[in-house]
């Protein structure tokens, strides 16, 4: 099992067989002690299950946030082959994304698999496996107008199952108009149509085949919408059909920040006829 560039490359204990069922450290053979203590509390756990998000304070200590920065400067001196600009060529800012870069990121790969992040994301989806499924580099720069609008992110993976999370981290403060926002309890409505960000085109299922994400910019005192300022350190965790979106940054500060997408028990590859994002085979999963 091998994969080229073109999106994440293979782990060296990719070619080993039953990929899917093996423990972090199994998986990739990397001898990664589980905390002795717990990392997150029953309230924040059961808020997680009801509501498909939380914020975690603190998550990283100073150290690692400088780690984090590192490698995401790293990242954006020197772009990956999955990196992209996610704003208008006449956007004021500059909002851009890079995936898959743990590999030949050392700072990252610390992160993914010596930090406190897979043990929140396990004691989240369950405590039983968890997996890395990839990394994902947001950076909106200052006066960045692009917004990033709701939508899950599940139905743009090529993964199935129920017992999944992601972490987002920044390593700059995010004032509450620049910070991710979710639709509370929005997991358990089940998959809805995946639009492309930049001109809402249904791209991947014919229109009318699922139903809409709701319009929650018209009548947001309609929802219940959770959202929190952040400093470095700090970290979201939410389920991958949540719903979800962020504004652009009115000020001339940068939002930098690093995720991580995790696969608990039962996530399962699930080859899609599109092209996924990002486009990570069978042997990555």
């Amino acid at each position: 099992m091998s994969a080229g560039r073109d999106g994440c490359s293979p782990p060296p204990c990719a070619d080993r067989p039953s990929s899917f069922r093996t423990t972090w450290a199994e998986h990739c053979g990397h001898d990664r002690p589980v905390t002795q203590h717990p990392v997150l509390d029953d309230a924040t756990i059961t808020d997680f299950h009801r509501d498909g998000a939380v914020v975690v304070r603190g998550l990283f200590d100073a150290r690692e946030v400088a780690e984090i920065e590192r490698g995401i400067e790293q990242a954006l001196a020197e772009p990956g082959p999955l990196f992209k600009t996610a704003s208008r060529p006449d956007d004021t800012g500059r909002f851009v994304e890079d995936f898959c870069r743990w590999q030949d990121i050392d700072e990252f790969r610390r992160i993914a698999f010596e930090s406190r992040a897979a043990d929140a994301a396990r004691e989240l989806m369950g405590g039983g496996t968890v997996r890395l499924f990839h990394d994902h580099l947001l950076v909106k720069e200052p006066f960045t107008q692009a917004v990033t609008p709701w939508h899950q992110d599940q139905p743009y993976y090529n993964v199935d199952g129920l017992l999944n999370c992601s972490m987002w981290a920044p390593v700059d403060p995010v004032a509450i108009e620049s910070t991710l926002e979710f639709e509370a309890r929005s997991h358990t409505k089940g998959w809805l149509m995946p639009r492309t960000f930049m001109d809402n085109q249904a791209k991947w299922f014919p229109e009318g085949s699922l139903h809409e994400i709701p319009d929650i910019e018209a009548d947001r005192n309609s929802f219940d919408i959770l959202a929190w300022e952040l400093e470095p350190g700090d970290a979201v965790f939410f389920h991958m059909l949540t719903i979800h979106h962020s504004y652009g940054v009115p000020r001339p500060t940068r939002r930098r920040a690093f995720s991580l997408r995790f696969l608990g028990d039962d996530m399962v590859h699930a080859p899609r006829a599109w092209t996924t994002s990002p486009e990570i085979g069978r042997a990555h999963v």
